[in-house]
């Protein structure tokens, strides 16, 4: 499976694209505010990254909002939040074969760079 779950008006997301070129590779690209992400999307995920934490992204305009900064969160709660609401989703989540590079740290983008490299 080759699959990046991003937004199409980040242009962090747009940048990341185009650097790596997943769009020329044969990805999948799913923008998560037009399709949205399902339960098993996100279970699969999961289970690559090792906790739904991992997948949330606490600089959504929606955390602080909802004052999650001040609450403690369970792995259920990251789940339900991520589905309800496309932000909390720490962008781009990149999938290729049973690899998973989540988010858009310098490393994490040279990494998923190399990797993308190697596909045929």
């Amino acid at each position: 499976m080759k699959k990046m779950y991003h937004l199409g008006n980040c242009s962090t997301c747009q940048a990341i694209i185009k650097e790596t070129q997943v769009d020329k590779k044969g990805f999948v690209l799913q923008d998560i505010k037009f399709e949205k992400i399902t339960a098993a999307q996100l279970d699969e995920m999961e289970k690559m990254a090792g906790s739904y934490e991992s997948l949330f992204s606490r600089r959504a305009m929606k955390y602080k909002e909802l004052g999650l900064k001040d609450k403690k969160l369970a792995e259920k709660d990251y789940r339900r939040f991520i589905l309800d609401e496309y932000t909390f989703l720490k962008r781009p989540v990149t999938i290729i074969n049973d690899k998973i590079f989540i988010g858009n740290d310098k490393k994490t983008v040279e990494t998923l760079k190399q990797a993308v490299h190697q596909l045929r």
